[in-house]
């Protein structure tokens, strides 16, 4: 009896460890069904409509950059890609559109870093830190400014304007896309480099601004190639020098402003593409390689090309040095200037 009461208990034992095993074993198969649904849900991205916010109205450089590159990734996604043009503020709305988004990778916003630098020097206050609210996705380009002066202006050139404004300080008016803006700042720079004054007239956005400079209300106005450049081969405007560091492909003819004799003046007007802080690494790293195959496509940048838009990929991490480099820039250009936005 004593052999098969034994038996008994460790038959009874075996049972136990059977019953345990059965539930583990289910248990294991329903996180492996979970771990694959997660799976499957993050490459399901993305599953809808895709929101692009830009700070600036539609017409200007960002605008055609943003709906440029919103339709090569609605392509490349199988998705829409909405454009959604938030102006004002010196860019402050469309980034606070974005930095209270969801961070799902659906909120995306196509940065204007070096005007958004500027802001962030210029404003009191601001409603994101471009270094810590946002995750970087990619570089995609830079849009240099070039200087115009309606038609009937007499200046032919760099010195002429000058010399124009020199001979009557504070007569003359100049136009911007807004304060805190990269067009504000160039000609404030421009006025510490020369010594000129100049009143300021500030506009939400290039859209704007151009009818007033065109109809002379406004003597200058530094301004984005492609919103500015079809004036001036309509004869409304005239074309004086490129705000960039080398002469524009495009406008080859052109001289920069060091050729044009004002010496420390070279500015990059740099675009990227972020998401909100939090948005998933997978989904960042994969938007920066779609953006890496849309932005080499030879027919796009030709396009762009022609309109003033030098197109450059530059991956996650680069661009959140670019976007720290600009803000340490245009710190020291705000303070020498002494340009405050209230």
């Amino acid at each position: 009896m004593f052999g098969i009461s034994k038996f008994s208990r460790l038959l009874q034992h075996c049972l136990r460890l059977r019953r345990r095993a059965a539930r583990l074993a289910a248990l294991l198969a329903v996180l492996g069904v979970a771990a694959h649904a997660g799976s499957a849900c993050a490459q399901a991205y993305p599953s809808r409509a895709i929101q692009l916010v830009l700070s600036f109205p539609p017409g200007g450089a960002s605008d055609i950059l943003a709906r440029a590159i919103g339709q090569r990734l609605a392509v490349e996604l199988k998705q829409p890609v909405v454009v959604d043009n938030r102006p004002g503020a010196g860019g402050a709305i469309g980034l606070a559109q974005v930095v209270k988004a969801a961070p799902d990778g659906y909120t995306l916003h196509l940065l204007a870093v070096t005007n958004a630098a500027i802001a962030a020097a210029t404003y009191a206050s601001q409603p994101a830190n471009l270094s810590k609210d946002f995750e970087p996705i990619a570089g995609v380009g830079a849009v240099p400014h070039i200087l115009v002066v309606p038609a009937a202006v007499p200046a032919q050139n760099v010195a002429e304007l000058v010399a124009m404004l020199k001979a009557a300080p504070g007569k003359y008016n100049f136009a911007s896309q807004g304060n805190g803006t990269l067009s504000h700042l160039e000609s404030e720079l421009f006025m510490v480099r020369t010594g000129v004054e100049a009143v300021h007239v500030p506009y939400k956005g290039s859209a704007f601004a151009l009818p007033d400079l065109i109809a002379g209300r406004s003597s200058f106005m530094f301004d984005s190639i492609p919103t500015a450049l079809p004036h001036v081969k309509a004869g409304k405007l005239r074309l004086l020098a490129v705000a960039a560091e080398q002469r524009v492909d495009s406008l080859p003819g052109t001289p920069t402003m060091a050729e044009a004799g004002v010496n420390d003046f070279r500015i990059n007007n740099v675009f990227g593409i972020v998401a909100p802080k939090g948005t998933p690494a997978a989904i960042t790293h994969s938007l920066s390689l779609t953006l890496k195959k849309i932005l080499a496509a030879p027919d796009l940048i030709a396009s762009m090309q022609v309109q003033g838009v030098d197109l450059k990929y530059t991956p996650e991490a680069d661009l959140a040095h670019t976007i720290s480099d600009e803000l340490q820039l245009w710190a020291k250009v705000a303070k020498a200037a002494n340009v405050k936005v209230d």
